[in-house]
């Protein structure tokens, strides 16, 4: 008889949801080895196969992969609340973009980023694409906190005191991600902030780089009506049919927001095979309007959830953010059936994984790919009774039932507590901000 295999780890639950297949599995094991998932197998058949160095039973949870937060601005959880009931115009031109001016360096940008990874992981988020200055800032915090990170580098035609022009962000962005790029849970991608910001040479030469890297490009799109209108009165064409002509859509594109969408914008993203990052609360409290998501996927275009930065949200809570993708593909349709939790679930984890370029890695549990964990506990009383788990993660769960969180195998949260991170001195730091920011 073949003894049993020593592994490091392995963690049984009352439910296991693997999301490949979407079903969910009763009383079994996930077993991990170096940062891996190995198996996936009825908790009765564990200790015949397998001699595990760590073991820890959830009796009332749900085991599930890590959430998948497709785009926020971390650094910008030190300005949550900053300018609340302003549209995006006003929100940007008066409040936020005369604080990063006066305020924003390293120092803020890693204890920003420190501040959004803690409540990201928390929340159950185990990877975030973020898009922000100081790139290397927020890659050495995520890296520190634990958490897996997509780093945009950020991309506009006007000074900051991050880089001078076009040129200046490329170089300095690059050069961070040469710097970094050895650290095994950080992925890159091209970050220009959006068509009204970035020029016709300033994307030309973005999509060259995108090529020649073979790097993703995410930028927001489309995000108010506004913002569309004056694009075909300036040019007669919208932002993407633009961006399509200059090359920068593909398979590698990702749209943020793309809230105002017509019939010909939606058959280019179908047909270059483009995604959308949808990013509901922040929409809504932005009142930008809501992203026809429901025909998006229809149209086989893969879309992932965001929470945009914590500036114009104020959380960084992807169980919100589902429960009101699901509910306002249903409003807004007119049909109760868009849009199901399963659907949006899959928004979450492996949809995400998928549009950050990552699904070979992340976003379901199976062997082979890196063992980012959730564990949700569904046992108390206001979650009885638990008839879909499913259903309950997206309609009742909140991310407060969140109690351990696993990045490649390693514990980063231990019964709601960060493992890597000094919370009470993180708290100090985030005081002293507040103070100057106020």
């Amino acid at each position: 008889m073949t003894a049993p295999r020593p592994v490091d780890l392995a963690l049984r639950a009352r439910w296991i949801l693997p999301m490949e297949p979407g079903c969910v599995l009763d009383d079994h094991a996930l077993v991990v080895d170096e940062g891996r998932i190995v198996d996936l197998l009825p908790a009765a058949d564990l200790s015949a196969r397998f001699a595990p160095r760590e073991h820890a039973t959830f009796a009332r949870h749900v085991l599930m992969p890590g959430l998948v937060n497709a785009h926020t601005h971390a650094a910008m959880t030190l300005l949550r609340g900053i300018a609340d009931d302003v549209p995006l115009d006003a929100w940007l031109r008066d409040h936020i973009w005369p604080r990063e001016s006066a305020f924003v360096t390293p120092e803020f940008v890693h204890d920003g980023a420190t501040l959004a990874a803690v409540e990201m992981l928390r929340g159950g988020i185990t990877c975030c694409s973020d898009m922000y200055f100081y790139p290397d800032a927020a890659a050495q915090a995520f890296d520190a906190a634990g958490l897996r990170a997509v780093i945009g580098l950020p991309v506009l035609d006007f000074p900051t005191p991050y880089a001078s022009d076009a040129d200046d962000y490329l170089r300095v962005g690059l050069a961070a991600r040469d710097a970094l790029k050895h650290l095994p849970r950080l992925t890159w991608m091209l970050a220009p902030h959006a068509p009204y910001t970035v020029g016709d040479a300033a994307f030309a030469r973005i999509v060259t780089y995108a090529r020649q890297l073979d790097l993703p490009i995410q930028t927001h799109l489309q995000e108010t009506r506004a913002e569309l209108d004056e694009a075909l009165a300036r040019t007669g064409e919208t932002e993407l049919a633009r961006l399509d002509r200059l090359g920068a859509t593909g398979p590698n594109f990702v749209a943020i927001h793309a809230v105002h969408l017509g019939a010909g914008d939606r058959e280019r993203l179908a047909t270059q095979r483009c995604s959308v990052v949808h990013c509901p609360a922040s929409n809504m409290k932005l009142a930008s309007g809501i992203a026809p998501v429901a025909g998006l996927v229809a149209q086989g275009i893969d879309v992932a959830l965001g929470t945009d930065g914590a500036a114009s949200n104020n959380r960084l809570d992807l169980f919100a953010e589902m429960r009101l993708a699901a509910l306002l593909a249903k409003v807004a349709t007119g049909d109760a059936a868009a849009l199901p939790a399963a659907a949006v679930l899959h928004m979450a984890t492996l949809g995400g994984a998928r549009v950050l370029s990552l699904e070979a890695s992340i976003g379901s549990l199976v062997p082979g790919k890196q063992a980012d964990v959730v564990a949700v506990d569904l046992g108390e009383i206001d979650d009885a009774p638990v008839y879909d788990p499913i259903s309950h993660l997206v309609h009742v769960a909140s991310r407060e039932r969140v109690s351990d969180v696993w990045v490649a195998g390693e514990r980063v949260v231990r019964d709601r507590v960060p493992v890597r991170v000094d919370v009470p001195a993180l708290a100090a730091r985030t005081r002293l901000w507040q103070q100057k920011l106020r």
